[in-house]
């Protein structure tokens, strides 16, 4: 899952060149070292690994955490060789520390969103939407909507299953339908998501390096909009208008529910306002706000008795009332999306491994020098939909390339929407391709990639023109 994002990385992923100069050791140049062609084999070879997940059922935390190993034992044993252990030590740490940020703050949005599956509120949502009475052409507009506008606040994998759901409980027997609304809730989904400094994590990590202030995320509101409205203006025409298939399960939000959706966006207010008026890491703000749910878990243990008002109240040690156990904070933390979060911990790594070999070092001066910024930035977004995105933007963070702040939204809209391009794109297209499997595939979302990249060229262009101010 992808909820929200933070910022690792930076200064102290540095080439060999300041470690040179700091320690006047005659260190070879790593960027044409053995060593540093090795690094880049094992990352590319840890990366085709985890974009075959769906095959091979190896979870993509695996490779990267042994790529991140290997590279940084590499560089330090190259290091070691010159008595230069410390520099390695520094910037291992650093990336430690930013990795430690990210982790966290994950953690507790991933854990609200856990506590409010548990609460039923997304079934409530979805119970809702399913009684409507919808036709399809509506339901494929309010679910792309939904998936638009929820993104922003939870991530956009939760938002796009969903959303499917709904789809595949009203469209069960209407499989174009189907893929019609699949690839509208994953462009919808991830658009929403870019212009929100919550919406996604290469939003976030731009926020959390404090190169865009939270306020300035929103200038991309439209444009983003405009990533979802142009697609979905031209599959309209080629969604079926039939009847919907009439379901309501009658699912209700448990008690306790709406005052866990308040405390969520209370945390949000408090990791904004540590940042912003205290000049503190966001994510102790969003620690503290993971206590605010600590509290509530506390409330609804000692009073599980209102929810079963028949049984005799013998609670024992594990919070268990006979055969129901009652709401606990740390069962949602164990839910957690850990594959995804140590999947983090070894792209922050590696990518810090080949900063520090210099390798962005290189990219940058191509990219953003011989090719120039928008070019830059715009092809940031089209590699966005071969390879995650996560890696993309962290290691334009780490080359640090000299922007004005209408540059940097563009690459936050552009990482953040060109995984739209294609369904193994982003993490909502890979989980909807296995939801709703045998309706929406890779080349049913590829016959509409031509107009989601029309999409994609009107949002750049819209982010040019009215955010003209930035540049």
């Amino acid at each position: 899952m992808k909820p929200i994002a933070f910022v690792f990385t930076g200064a102290a992923i540095m080439s060999p060149a300041p470690v040179l100069a700091a320690t006047g050791s005659a260190v070879p140049d790593l960027t044409t070292h053995p060593i540093g062609y090795a690094a880049i084999a094992i990352f590319v070879l840890a990366y085709l690994l985890v974009m075959a997940e769906e095959f091979t059922g190896l979870r993509k935390s695996k490779p990267v955490i042994l790529a991140a190993g290997v590279i940084w034992a590499m560089i330090a044993w190259i290091y070691a060789a010159d008595g230069m252990t410390h520099q390695v030590e520094q910037a291992v740490r650093h990336n430690l520390l930013e990795y430690a940020e990210l982790m966290l703050f994950l953690l507790v949005a991933m854990t609200y969103v856990n506590a409010m599956q548990e609460r039923q509120v997304f079934d409530a949502l979805r119970s809702w939407l399913l009684g409507r009475g919808l036709g399809l052409r509506k339901l494929f507009w309010l679910t792309g909507w939904l998936a638009f506008l929820i993104s922003p606040l939870a991530d956009n994998l939760t938002t796009a299953l969903l959303m499917c759901a709904v789809v595949m409980a009203v469209g069960g027997d209407n499989p174009r339908f189907i893929s019609l609304a699949c690839i509208n809730i994953v462009v919808a989904a991830n658009a929403g998501g870019a212009f929100s400094p919550f919406g996604d994590i290469t939003t976030l990590m731009v926020w959390q390096k404090g190169i865009v202030e939270f306020n300035t995320f929103f200038a991309l509101f439209v444009p983003a909009l405009v990533n979802f409205i142009v697609p979905a203006s031209l599959m309209h025409f080629a969604v079926p208008n039939d009847p919907p298939r009439i379901v309501d399960d009658g699912a209700t939000m448990k008690r306790g529910a709406r005052r866990i959706i308040v405390l969520f966006l209370l945390t949000i207010v408090t990791a904004v306002s540590f940042h912003n008026l205290l000049d503190i890491p966001p994510v102790i703000g969003m620690l503290t706000g993971l206590a605010y749910l600590q509290f509530m878990g506390f409330y609804l243990q000692k009073t599980a008795h209102r929810d079963y008002p028949g049984r005799v109240d013998n609670e024992d040690h594990e919070g268990q009332m006979g055969e129901v156990v009652a709401f606990d904070v740390f069962e949602k933390v164990a839910r957690a999306e850990w594959d995804t979060l140590l999947f983090f911990y070894g792209v922050v790594l590696c990518v810090g491994g080949l900063g520090f070999l210099g390798y962005l070092a290189l990219a940058s001066e191509v990219m953003y020098l011989q090719w120039g910024a928008t070019e830059a930035n715009i092809a940031v977004g089209l590699l966005s939909a071969v390879v995650d995105n996560i890696p993309v933007m962290l290691a334009v963070l780490t080359m640090q390339p000299d922007m004005p702040t209408g540059q940097w939204l563009l690459v936050t809209l552009t990482a953040g929407v060109g995984g739209s391009l294609l369904s193994v794109g982003s993490a909502a297209g890979v989980a909807l391709m296995g939801q709703a499997r045998g309706y929406y595939t890779f080349f049913s979302h590829l016959r509409w990639t031509p107009a989601i990249a029309l999409g994609y060229a009107a949002s750049v262009a819209t982010h040019s023109w009215i955010n003209a101010g930035y540049y």
